[in-house]
C-alpha cells in the first residue's frame, strides 16, 4: 500500500474511534445507551437507518444476482423507498415513536411485550432475534472479511480478529449513540462511493443509451443465440452458461425486461426478492428501534429525502450496475457474460471493481464495502445485545439498574458467537448466503401482523397477537424447510427425510417465498382470534392514552 493509502486508513480508523468516543461521552443512562437519548437528528437518524439496512450482501450479494437476472430487480428499490422509506417514516414511524414513549419501550421486542401486556410475546421475540440474527450477522461478517483479508493480504482470521474488535469497542462504549453516530459516516463513504460507480459504469459504455443498447445485444449473443438447443445436461453445474441457460427456462428474456408473467423466474424476482426483502424490511427489530430515537414527527418527516436518495443510491446503482457489467465484459473479456468472466454470483462485483476500475477507485470501493459490514453489524450486535440485557435478563426478574452491564455482556456473547460462525464458515456455505432472505421471512411474518395492527388498532388483543406470532413462526419455518427451493435445497432437511430438495418438486409453488404463505396466514389468524376475544382497557389505555 501506498502512504496516501496507510494515512486514509489510519485517519478512517481514528473518525470512527472518536465518533464512538462521542457516543460514550453522551452516554448517561439506559435510555441514552439503548435509544440514543430519543433526540437523534434526522439526518443522523436517516443515514444510519439506511446504513443499517444496506450491508455487504445486499451491494456485493445483489449486485451479482443483477448481473444474473437484471434490471427486474429494480422492482425491490421501487419497494425498498416506497415501503422501506415513505410509507415507515412517514405512517408507522410516528405512532410507533409515540407509543414507545408511553410504553416506555427500549427495545423492538419491550415494545410488543407491552403493547400487548406480555412477557411471553417479549421473550418470544428476543429468542427469535438471538435465534436467527446471528446467521444473517455472520454472513455480512463473512462478506467484511474476506475483502479485507484479500485486499490487504492478510490471514483471514486476523483479519476476522481486528475487523470484530473495532466494531465491538465502538458498541459496548457508545451505545446506540456511538452505532448511529459511525453509521452516518459509513453511510456517507458508501454514498459517495456509489456516485462515483455509476458515473464511472455509464461512461464507460458510451452513455446511458448506449449502455442499455448493449446490454439487449450482448443478451441475444451470449444467451440467446450460444444456447439455443442446449440443454442443462450438456453444462457444467454452477458455470455461467448454465446460469444464463437456467434463467432462460425460468422465463427470462433479456436484463432489460421483466420475466414472462407467472414463470418460475417471475415468482423468484416478486416473491422472494421484492416482496421478501422489499415488506420484510417493516419488520426489521433494528430499523424499527430507530424510530424511537428521534424526539418528533418532524424529524422523521425530515428524514424521508435522505433516507429515500440513499437508498436509491444503494440499492438502484448496484442492481443497474450489476447487470451493465455484462456489457462490459462482452467489450473488455472476449465476448463473455459476467458470471462466465467471475465465476460466481458472488464474485461479479468484486471482480469486476478490480477488473474495470481505476485502483484508486477499488480502494474507495473497498471502504464503501467495510462501510456497509460496519454499520450493519454494529446495529445488529447492539440489537441482540438489548435482546439478552433488556427483554430476558430484565424481563426475569434482573435489577434494572444493572442493564446496560447486562446488554453489554449480552453483545460481547453474541458477538463471540458471530465470530465462531464466521471462524466455522469462512467458506459462506449455502446457508449463511441465505441467511437474509430467511431473517426478513421469518421477521415479517413473525412480527408484521402485531406490529401494524396493533400500532392502529385498540381492538387486537393479546391472545390473537400470541396466536399470530406462533402461527408467523411455524408456518414460515415449514415453508423454509421443506418448500421454498432455494432454503429448503440448502438446509437439506428434505433431503434427508424425503429424498427431494423440495417436497413441491418442480411445481411453481417452490418458487413462492415463505413470507408470501406464512403473512396472510399470520394475519388471518390474528384477525380471527381477535374477532373471537376482548381486548383489555388497561392496556389499550396505557398504549393508546387515554383519549
Amino acid at each position: 500500500m501506498s502512504f496516501l493509502e496507510i494515512a486514509i486508513i489510519i485517519l478512517y480508523l481514528v473518525a470512527v474511534g472518536w465518533l464512538g468516543w462521542m457516543g460514550y461521552s453522551k452516554t448517561k443512562t439506559s435510555t441514552d445507551y439503548l435509544l440514543a437519548g430519543r433526540d437523534t437528528h434526522p439526518f443522523v437518524m436517516a443515514l444510519s437507518y439506511g446504513a443499517t439496512f444496506i450491508s455487504t450482501a445486499a451491494i456485493v450479494g445483489f449486485g451479482g444476482v443483477a448481473a444474473w437476472l437484471g434490471n427486474s430487480l429494480l422492482w425491490l428499490t421501487f419497494l425498498n423507498i416506497f415501503v422501506g422509506v415513505f410509507i415507515a417514516f412517514v405512517f408507522i414511524g410516528n405512532p410507533t415513536r409515540k407509543m414507545g414513549l408511553r410504553l416506555d419501550a427500549h427495545t423492538f421486542p419491550e415494545f410488543l411485550g407491552k403493547r400487548y401486556d406480555s412477557k411471553f410475546i417479549q421473550i418470544f421475540a428476543a429468542v427469535i432475534i438471538l435465534a436467527f440474527m446471528p446467521l444473517y450477522a455472520t454472513a455480512v461478517l463473512i462478506g467484511g472479511v474476506q475483502f479485507l483479508s484479500v485486499y490487504f493480504g492478510v490471514n483471514y482470521h486476523i483479519a476476522l480478529l481486528i475487523f470484530s474488535l473495532i466494531i465491538t469497542a465502538y458498541v459496548l462504549a457508545g451505545g446506540l449513540k456511538g452505532v448511529m453516530y459511525t453509521d452516518a459516516l459509513q453511510g456517507s463513504i458508501m454514498f459517495i462511493a456509489m456516485v462515483f460507480l455509476i458515473v464511472m459504469v455509464v461512461s464507460s459504455l458510451g452513455g446511458i443509451d448506449a449502455a442499455f443498447a448493449k446490454l439487449d445485444h450482448v443478451w441475444q449473443v451470449t444467451v440467446v443465440d450460444r444456447l439455443s438447443g442446449v440443454s442443462l445436461k450438456e453444462l457444467v453445474p454452477g458455470s455461467g452458461d448454465f446460469m444464463m441457460k437456467l434463467s432462460q427456462l425460468w422465463g427470462f428474456e433479456g436484463w432489460n425486461k421483466m420475466p414472462v408473467f407467472m414463470s418460475p423466474g417471475w415468482l423468484f424476482v416478486i416473491t422472494t426478492i421484492t416482496l421478501g426483502v422489499g415488506i420484510g424490511v417493516l419488520a426489521q427489530p433494528q430499523l424499527i428501534v430507530r424510530f424511537m430515537t428521534v424526539k418528533s414527527k418532524k424529524e422523521l418527516n425530515r428524514a424521508v429525502l435522505v433516507g429515500g436518495v440513499f437508498i436509491l443510491a444503494m440499492t438502484g446503482v448496484i442492481f443497474v450496475v450489476g447487470s451493465l457489467t455484462n456489457a462490459w465484459y462482452f467489450e473488455n473479456m472476449g465476448g463473455k457474460n459476467a458470471l462466465e468472466a467471475a465465476g460466481a454470483i458472488g464474485k461479479v462485483i468484486p471482480h469486476f471493481i478490480n477488473s474495470a476500475m481505476p485502483h484508486w477507485f477499488s480502494f474507495i470501493f473497498l471502504f464503501a464495502l467495510i462501510s456497509a459490514a460496519m454499520s450493519t453489524l454494529s446495529s445488529q450486535f447492539h440489537t441482540m445485545g438489548t435482546a439478552v440485557g433488556r427483554d430476558i435478563f430484565e424481563s426475569l426478574g434482573a435489577d434494572k439498574e444493572k442493564t446496560t452491564l447486562w446488554t453489554k455482556i449480552g453483545i460481547v456473547i453474541v458477538i463471540l458467537f458471530s465470530v465462531f460462525l464466521a471462524y466455522k464458515f469462512q467458506k459462506a456455505p449455502a446457508i449463511i448466503a441465505r441467511s437474509t432472505a430467511i431473517f426478513f421471512a421469518l421477521c415479517a411474518s413473525i412480527f408484521l401482523p402485531s406490529f401494524i395492527f396493533g400500532l392502529f388498532s385498540k381492538r387486537i388483543t393479546k391472545p390473537a397477537a400470541i396466536a399470530s406470532m406462533l402461527v408467523g413462526f411455524f408456518a414460515s419455518s415449514f415453508w423454509l424447510l421443506f418448500c421454498h427451493f432455494k432454503e429448503a435445497k440448502s438446509l437439506g432437511i428434505a433431503k434427508a427425510l424425503f429424498g427431494v430438495n423440495s417436497i413441491l418438486g418442480h411445481s411453481k409453488w417452490a418458487f413462492v417465498d415463505a413470507l408470501v404463505i406464512a403473512l396472510p396466514l399470520s394475519t388471518l389468524t390474528l384477525l380471527i382470534v381477535t374477532a373471537l376475544t376482548k381486548p383489555d382497557e388497561n392496556i389499550i389505555k396505557r398504549a393508546f392514552g387515554r383519549n
